[in-house]
């Protein structure tokens, strides 16, 4: 299409070219023959070929500049040949800076990261989902990349170890997720690490995230993308090993080649911009669609599939009955807790009005128990019911250590990140029963702040050291105490917990004189009697006893102190259903005894 387009200047090929993307994209299940950096290792990919990527935008790098046509001169013709220097990295050997016919265009740079915080069953589920077929790459197999998968488990990190372990542990409370997380387990950020390596940190802004960072690079329309804006981005990928080089050597002439502004760069931010490409692969961006969420089990957008919004409005109901009842018992048989819970979990800033955001439900559960398990365990359900979430231990040392508010490095021109650089809709878990007593330094007075203004007013401050810049947000923030929280908060709900009427129900029930009067155990022996008159083999004196015991325990259950047949009639419905499910398990794992 560029070959041709140079007899004809006003034939739009770059336009044809992602427009005949788009086309082929919207065809049944097409997006799922792509191959995402999300699920694939990163040497499994092929050089430029099409991926995608689910992220978050972390950082705007400045425009730059770039060759997108160039002449070249043929090795073995010695001939130039006009070439297109768009989508690539670097350009063909033999070019001729001195060309009148060379192009130069102009493109952004967002440095993008997996959505923060994203729940490891999201992830499974869009593993599992993908159709694509990848294998490791023999056509590509640089030094660097070599080197990425050894050597740099040791030189690179995304977080100081220093600050990693003060603040890992729950943040990924399950381990193990089958084999969607082996296939990610490569892509992984490196967690052992030496002090040296923390000289290229890849700026997560969570600890413990995993997958790779990418650098997307825009060619059209960049100023209708937002910091924090989520997209699922289609492009092509480039893993160049002279990119790497350039991070390795810093080669004056050579990255003066690639990037014409280089020499304008300090050495920090080279080292920033440019990372190995084994470490940040680059994306030519194609096109990019925003994310309106990022739950798989849902179509991308509800307006556009109608049978789907329909089908799901009709159970809505029996659902939330269901999820209430569960919540119920995860909050210790406080019903009325479990409603409020619920109406936290889908509620959603859906305008703002001068400066107050509509539609947020900040919840305090207090009277939560003072043993950190429970408030622990209490995330890890929800983490299993939504689709980004993060926990947030508020003891002393993480207030006066982690870095909460995003900050403007301009040594190195790019934003850090903090841990309230979120994608909208994530669930944010404060566990105030880790604070314990002491006192807080300048870092912990600015994040309570932070949190404050979070919860009030949805937005957090950056940090741009001359000023402060307000980032809107929309993130769920429940807060978990034993008493009424330091912070503010939209409803608080105090916990009672049934757990004394569970206790004194057990022990009254275990306690209790139990009889069978003569006419009920006539009744019994009657009844053993018809069960064995069609198949003696069906019931034994065995069963017989089980069936006893059962209904003993059934009706002291019921607070009956003698055997009632209601009792005994349901007994045996229970004892029929369990043997029928203990054969169905035996017919399905056939090496069972």
């Amino acid at each position: 299409m560029f070959g041709a387009s140079q007899n004809n200047p006003n034939s739009g090929w770059e336009a044809k070219a992602v427009e005949f993307f788009k086309d082929h994209l919207k065809e049944k299940d097409a997006q799922t023959w792509v191959p995402s950096l999300n699920d694939v290792p990163l040497h499994y990919m092929k050089p430029n070929s099409l991926v995608k990527f689910r992220c978050l935008i972390q950082d705007m790098f400045d425009p730059e500049f770039y060759m997108g046509a160039y002449e070249a001169v043929d090795p073995s013709t010695k001939a130039k040949v006009l070439k297109c220097g768009k989508y690539k990295d670097v350009m063909e050997c033999g070019v001729d800076l001195n060309s009148k016919n060379t192009v130069t265009a102009e493109r952004q740079t967002f440095y993008c990261v997996p959505i923060p915080g994203e729940s490891p069953w999201v992830k499974e589920s869009y593993a599992s989902s993908s159709q694509a077929r990848v294998v490791p790459s023999t056509s590509y197999v640089p030094t660097r990349q070599k080197r990425s998968y050894e050597e740099d488990d040791d030189d690179m990190d995304t977080q100081p170890q220093k600050q990693r372990e003060q603040h890992t542990g729950l943040q990924s409370p399950t381990e193990h997720h089958g084999n969607g997380e082996c296939k990610r387990r490569e892509t992984e950020a490196p967690s052992n690490q030496t002090a040296p390596a923390a000289h290229l940190d890849l700026n997560f802004p969570l600890p413990g995230e995993k997958g790779p960072p990418c650098l997307v690079k825009v060619y059209a329309e960049w100023d209708g993308f937002k910091l924090n804006d989520t997209l699922e981005v289609y492009g092509i990928l480039s893993v160049s090993p002279a990119l790497s080089a350039l991070a390795d050597e810093k080669d004056a002439s050579s990255s003066s080649f690639l990037d014409p502004a280089d020499s304008m760069e300090t050495a920090e931010e080279q080292r920033v911009h440019c990372p190995p490409a084994s470490l940040v692969p680059r994306i030519h961006m194609l096109y990019a669609k925003p994310l309106p969420h990022n739950n798989p089990l849902l179509p991308p957008t509800l307006e556009d599939n109608t049978a789907f919004l329909s089908s799901t409005l009709s159970e809505m109901a029996a659902v939330r009955a269901e999820l209430l009842t569960y919540f119920t018992h995860i909050l210790l048989g406080d019903a009325l807790a479990a409603e409020y819970l619920i109406l936290h979990l889908i509620s959603n800033v859906y305008s703002r009005r001068d400066i107050l955001p509509l539609g947020k439900f900040s919840l305090n559960l207090s009277g939560c128990p003072t043993v950190s398990s429970y408030t622990e365990r209490l995330y890890q359900v929800i983490q299993q019911l939504v689709p980004s979430s993060f926990y947030l231990a508020m003891s002393l040392q993480n207030m006066n250590q982690m870095k909460f508010v995003p900050k403007k490095d301009y040594v190195a021109n790019r934003l850090v990140s903090g841990a309230l650089q979120l994608a909208k809709h994530t669930s944010l878990f404060l566990d105030e029963i880790q604070l314990e007593q002491g006192q807080l330094d300048t870092t912990g007075v600015h994040n309570i702040t932070a949190l404050g203004n979070l919860i009030s007013w949805q937005k957090v401050d950056y940090d741009f050291n001359y000023h402060q810049m307000e980032f809107p947000c929309n993130i769920n923030v429940l807060t978990a105490s034993e008493g009424r929280s330091l912070l503010p908060s939209d409803c608080q709900i105090h916990l009672q917990s049934q757990l004394n009427k569970f206790r004194m129900y057990l022990s009254v029930a275990r306690l209790l004189d139990y009889s069978i009067s003569d006419e009920m155990t006539k009744s019994v022996e009657d009844d053993f009697v018809d069960m064995r008159k069609d198949d003696p083999q069906s019931v034994s004196a065995e069963d017989l006893h089980s069936m006893l015991v059962v209904s003993r325990l059934l009706s002291l259950s019921l607070g009956l102190t003698s055997l009632c047949t209601d009792s005994w009639l349901r007994a045996k419905h229970m004892e029929v259903l369990r043997r029928s499910r203990v054969e169905q398990q035996k017919c399905l794992n056939g090496n069972e005894p």
